[in-house]
C-alpha cells in the first residue's frame, strides 16, 4: 500500500482535519534547493485524531534543511487542521532515495530523539541522528538539550487560548458520571444567575444526549442561520444553542465518532453569533473523554463545577473528572451534591437515599468548596419536564439554587473595561 492510500485509509469524513488539503500539501511541496518532490520520499504517514505522522527518506547533504522542511510543513498543514506534526527521517548513507523505496543502509532522525554527541554529527537544529534499523542496540537515554528542543508542536494549553471576543467567562457544569442531575442543575445555576443581574447563555455540549431544550421549553425550534452562523435562541432570556436544536426531533440519535463530536462542539461554540454574555454556561457530557479534552485545549474556561451524588460510585466517577481539570490547569470552583436528602411528601420524613457526607469528603479531599445541597424532590423533575425549572416556577429547591449561584458569581474575575474606549 502507498503513503497515499494509507493516508486515505485513516480519514473519515467525521475527522475535524482536511483530507484533500492535507494530500496537497504532501503532494506539492519541493524540497528546498532541489527539484526533487516530498511526495517522492514519504514511505509512511499516520494520522492520529489531529497528529500526523510521516516518515521520508534524505540524503545526507540535505541535513541543513530538515529543520526548513519540518517548518514548511507545520506552518501549512496547521491550516489543514493539523496541530502537531512528528516527522521520522531516515537518513540514506548510499545511493538515491526514489519514489519512497527504503535503502540497506540508513539512518533515521526523530523529532523525538535523544541528543547524539559524536563530534562528526553534522551541524543542525534538529534533533541528532540516531539509528532505526530494528537490528540496532536501543539508544543510550540522556538528558534533553533545553538549546535543541525536539521539532514538535505541543498541543495547545488552556493558558494560550484566546478569549471570546463577547464571552467574558465560560463556566462549564461536569459531572464523571450520567444520571447526577447536570443538565437541571446547569439550566437552575443559569437562570439563578441571571437572577443576579449577570447576562447568561447555554450551550448544551452534551451531543449524546442534549436535554437542555426540553428543561427550557424550546425543544423542536431550530435556529436561524446568519452569514454562515447560528442565531442562537432565547430562552426566558438567555441566548440558548444545543444540538438538540439542530437534529429536528427527540427520536434522531447522534451516532457520532468523537471527532464529528468535537467538531460539533466547535462549530457550536465559534460560529454562533452570541451576544455579550458576563457568563456562557456548558452543559458537558459524562465522563472524561474527547469532548472534554478539545474543550481544555480550545475553548477558554473560567472555571469548572462538579456535580456528584453522595454516592461513593459517584464521588469515584466526580473524582475522574477533578483529576482531568487539573491536569488541564482548569481550575475547579467547587462541588455541588445533588439528590443530596429527600422529604417524603405524604409523613415528612427525611431520608438519604445516596448515602451522606460525599460531597464534604469530595471537597475536602481536593481542597475545593462545597457549593451547596441540593434535595431529592419530585418538584425539580416535573418543573425540569415541564420546561419551566425550580428558579423560574419558584418550588422548595430554587432558594438553594439561588444560593450556590450568588457562590459562584463571587468567584468571577472583574471584568476589565477596555480604556481604549469612550462608552
Amino acid at each position: 500500500m502507498s503513503w497515499l492510500s494509507s493516508l486515505k485509509s485513516v480519514f473519515s469524513p467525521s475527522q475535524e482535519v482536511q483530507e484533500d488539503e492535507i494530500q496537497k500539501v504532501l503532494q506539492n511541496y519541493i524540497l528546498p534547493n532541489s527539484d526533487n518532490a516530498l511526495k517522492d520520499r514519504i514511505t509512511q504517514v499516520n494520522v492520529q485524531g489531529q497528529v500526523l505522522q510521516i516518515t521520508i527518506n534524505t540524503m545526507p547533504s540535505e541535513a541543513d534543511d530538515l529543520q526548513k522542511i519540518h517548518d514548511d510543513l507545520a506552518d501549512a498543514l496547521e491550516k489543514c487542521g493539523i496541530t502537531e506534526l512528528n516527522m521520522h527521517v531516515i537518513q540514506q548513507k548510499t545511493g538515491h532515495a526514489a519514489g519512497g523505496c527504503g535503502h540497506e543502509h540508513a539512518e533515521g532522525e526523530s523529532c523525538s530523539s535523544q541528543p547524539k554527541t559524536e563530534s562528526s554529527a553534522p551541524k543542525s537544529n534538529l534533533p541528532p541522528v540516531v539509528d532505526a534499523s530494528a537490528a540496532a542496540p536501543a539508544a543510550k537515554k540522556e538528558e534533553v538539550d533545553p538549546n535543541n528542543p525536539p521539532i514538535q508542536k505541543a498541543a495547545p494549553q488552556q493558558r494560550d487560548v484566546p478569549k471570546h471576543p463577547r464571552i467574558q467567562n465560560v463556566i462549564l457544569v461536569s459531572s464523571g458520571k450520567g444520571g447526577v442531575g447536570k443538565s437541571t442543575t446547569t439550566v437552575n445555576l443559569a437562570l439563578a444567575l441571571q437572577k443576579l443581574g449577570l447576562k447568561v447563555g447555554v450551550l448544551d455540549a452534551d451531543i449524546y444526549g442534549p436535554s437542555i431544550p426540553t428543561m427550557l421549553g424550546n425543544a423542536g425550534r431550530t435556529p436561524m442561520i446568519e452569514a454562515e452562523h447560528f442565531v442562537p435562541l432565547d430562552a426566558y432570556g438567555m441566548a440558548v444553542l444545543s444540538i438538540g436544536h439542530l437534529t429536528g426531533d427527540h427520536n434522531t440519535p447522534v451516532a457520532w465518532r468523537g471527532p464529528k463530536a468535537t467538531g460539533a462542539l466547535m462549530q457550536l461554540f465559534n460560529q454562533t453569533l452570541w451576544p455579550e454574555l458576563d457568563v456562557l454556561m456548558i452543559d458537558m457530557p459524562p465522563g472524561t473523554g474527547d469532548i472534554q479534552l478539545t474543550l481544555a485545549q480550545r475553548i477558554p474556561v473560567t472555571g469548572a463545577v462538579i456535580v456528584t451524588t453522595p454516592q461513593n460510585v459517584a464521588l469515584m466517577d466526580a473524582t475522574k473528572g477533578i483529576e482531568l481539570f487539573n491536569r488541564v490547569q482548569i481550575p475547579v470552583m467547587g462541588v455541588i451534591e445533588n439528590m443530596s436528602t429527600h422529604i417524603c411528601s405524604n409523613c415528612g420524613h427525611e431520608e438519604q437515599i445516596f448515602g451522606t457526607g460525599g460531597g464534604d469528603k469530595l471537597a475536602e479531599q481536593y481542597h475545593i468548596p462545597l457549593l451547596g445541597r441540593l434535595p431529592l424532590n419530585v418538584q425539580i423533575r416535573e418543573n425540569a419536564d415541564a420546561g419551566k425549572p425550580s428558579v423560574l416556577a419558584e418550588d422548595s429547591a430554587a432558594e438553594g439554587y439561588m444560593a450556590i449561584a450568588e457562590r459562584i458569581a463571587e468567584k468571577l474575575p472583574k471584568a476589565e473595561k477596555d480604556q481604549s474606549r469612550i462608552f
